[in-house]
C-alpha cells in the first residue's frame, strides 16, 4: 500500500513582512514560504501509518518550478518520497487567477502517476487561501470516498480503513473501503520537528517535477477577476410617506406594505 500526502508551499504565518509599494502594485511580493501548516498534521499522520502498517509514503506538491521548500521539509520529517506538480499547468498566466478545479485534477492525476496509492492524506485548508475545497476536489476527480475532519485513524485491514471523526456535538466511528481521501484534524497527531539527518537527507534529494507532458491534465477553464459573471443590476424604488402625525405616517406605510403582502 501506498499513502499520498498532499501538501501546499504557504507564506510563513509566524513572519510580517515589510512589502514596498512596489511590491504591493506588481503583486510580487518577497515573502519566507514554508509548508502550509495545516498540512504537517497529514505529514505526521503519513508516517505513523507507514510504519504501523508498513506501507510507502510520497508526498505531492502543486506549485512553481523549483518551489520544493515544503517538500523537503516533509522529507526532512520521515515522508519517503516527493513530487512537485508544475503549477504552469493549471495556470493562465494570471497571478490573480484561481482554478481550483484544474488544481484538483492535477492533483488527482499526480496521485495516479504514483502507482498503488490507497489512501491520500490532507490537512483541513491552506493558511494563504481558507478555501478548503481542493481535497473534495480531489476525491470527485480520483472516484474515492472523502471523510473529512478526522480526529483518529483507528485501524487499517482487509481494504477497510476505519476513522474516527468530529462534529459538533461529538465523535462518530466510521468504517470504509480503501482507495479514499481523508482531511485530518490538528486533534490527530503533533507533528514532529525534523531532525538534523533528516534535514540533512532532504536537502540531497532529488524531487521530480511532474509538467503538462506527465500527466493528462484537460486545459484550464480559469476564473480570473476579469471574466467573472457580474450578477444582473436590481432595480428599486424609494416612497416617502408624507403626514401631519407619525400615526399617520406609520399607517401609510402598514397600509402599502400590507398592499404588497409583505405583511
Amino acid at each position: 500500500m501506498k499513502i499520498a500526502v498532499l501538501i501546499k508551499q504557504t507564506p510563513d504565518t509566524a513572519e510580517l513582512p515589510k512589502i514596498s509599494a512596489a511590491e504591493a502594485q506588481s503583486g510580487d511580493i518577497n515573502v519566507t514560504m514554508v509548508i502550509n501548516p495545516w498540512d504537517e498534521y497529514a505529514a505526521e499522520e503519513a508516517i505513523d501509518l507507514a510504519d504501523r502498517f508498513d506501507a510507502d509514503s510520497v508526498a505531492i506538491s502543486l506549485g512553481p518550478d523549483g518551489e520544493i521548500d515544503a517538500l523537503k521539509h516533509a522529507l526532512a520529517m520521515g515522508v519517503g518520497e516527493a513530487v512537485l506538480v508544475d503549477e504552469s499547468i493549471v495556470s493562465s498566466g494570471d497571478k490573480w487567477a484561481t482554478d481550483e478545479l484544474a488544481t484538483a485534477e492535477a492533483l488527482a492525476e499526480a496521485v495516479k502517476a504514483q502507482g498503488d496509492v490507497e489512501l491520500v492524506l490532507t490537512g483541513k485548508m491552506s493558511v494563504d487561501g481558507n478555501s478548503g475545497v481542493i481535497y473534495a476536489g480531489v476525491a470527485c476527480k480520483l472516484g474515492w470516498d472523502l471523510l473529512v475532519n478526522v480526529t483518529k485513524i483507528v485501524d487499517i485491514a482487509d481494504g477497510i480503513i476505519t476513522v474516527e471523526q468530529a462534529f459538533e456535538g461529538g465523535h462518530e466511528s466510521v468504517a470504509v473501503p480503501l482507495p479514499v481521501v481523508i482531511s485530518v484534524a490538528k486533534e490527530i497527531n503533533d507533528p514532529r520537528f525534523p531532525s538534523f539527518m533528516g534535514i540533512r537527507k532532504a536537502s540531497r534529494a532529488n524531487i521530480p517535477t511532474l509538467g503538462a507532458g506527465d500527466l493528462p491534465v484537460a486545459a484550464s477553464q480559469t476564473v480570473t477577476w476579469s471574466n467573472l459573471r457580474k450578477p444582473e443590476e436590481r432595480k428599486g424604488s424609494v416612497q416617502i410617506f408624507d403626514g401631519a402625525t407619525v400615526q399617520e405616517k406609520a399607517a401609510k406605510l402598514v397600509d402599502a406594505l400590507l398592499e404588497e403582502k409583505v405583511i
